[in-house]
């Protein structure tokens, strides 16, 4: 009888992966079996489900916790599936490129009042992060820990007020974008004068936007544009240095503690949403 040949690593990780769709599991997941390529290419045509408009999207299967008792009578169920659920509070943070989720899941106990989003562009990384809100949730089964986070695929570049209405975040973080080195690749930073336009479409007057890079040319520009744009001002220093989710940030992120052990600088600037000028 011929021998049968071991599984590949790629088959050892979706074995894996599929082993942890069960919905009672506790074990937190494993970044080995989850691994892609660091940065994924933002102008590609990738396979992403968004909604047309924000009234559409359906939070409800993120955050079932939060699904707002209905107060219609009752529908068929044909005609349900087509009624988006609501939440009884909206999304107001959103972690931009949240990476394997260690923010999201540092600033979830911090910010209990709030709903946190995680939007990431890399599909196995979307799903690691997904299965570890899972199991976190599950290993807290008796309290509403972890209930206010989660993660979903997308594009923010080309598709953030898909998700978001006008003015509906106050916290928008940029942890660690890619830095894009080339100046012919400066066109894919995440930061630049349109997207600025469109971070302070979704962000409330108030809203703090936070950034944070271990690359100074880059926080530079980050900087730079931020501050060209009529709708930001940079947060002062103190208040920045007192600022709980800028502590957080500095040491949660799976990218500041790589620089912490590699003994990186880190470079962080914060910039507050203005009130938009009254129409003349």
């Amino acid at each position: 009888m011929a021998a049968q040949p071991l599984p590949t690593k790629r088959q050892k990780r979706e074995d894996y992966r599929n082993a942890h769709k069960d919905d009672g599991l506790t074990e937190l997941p494993k970044k080995k079996f989850y691994r892609q390529r660091a940065h994924a290419n933002p102008f590609s045509d990738h396979q992403l489900t968004y909604p047309a408009s924000p009234s559409l999207m359906d939070w409800a299967s993120y955050y079932p916790a939060y699904i707002a008792p209905s107060t219609e009578p009752t529908l068929s169920s044909d005609l349900a599936k087509t009624r988006t659920r609501q939440l009884s509070k909206d999304v107001t943070v959103a972690d931009i490129g949240c990476g394997f989720g260690g923010l999201l899941v540092a600033l979830a106990p911090k910010l209990p009042d709030e709903l946190l989003i995680g939007m990431e562009i890399r599909t196995q990384v979307t799903e690691f992060v997904q299965d570890r809100i899972k199991a976190l949730r599950n290993q807290n089964a008796d309290s509403d820990l972890y209930q206010n986070i989660a993660c979903l695929r997308a594009n923010t570049m080309k598709f953030l007020p898909n998700f978001f209405k006008k003015a509906q975040l106050s916290k928008i973080f940029l942890c660690f974008p890619d830095p894009h080195f080339k100046a012919r690749k400066h066109k894919a930073r995440i930061v630049s004068l349109t997207l600025n336009s469109e971070y302070a479409f979704v962000m409330k007057p108030g809203g703090i936007l936070y950034t944070i890079t271990d690359v100074e040319d880059l926080h530079k520009w980050m900087v730079k544009h931020f501050e060209e744009h009529l709708s930001f001002e940079r947060v002062d220093r103190e208040d920045e240095a007192e600022d709980e989710c800028v502590k957080t940030m500095m040491v949660e992120t799976e990218e500041g503690k790589k620089v912490e052990r590699n003994k990186g600088e880190k470079f962080v600037a914060c910039f507050r949403r203005l009130e938009d000028p009254p129409w003349p």
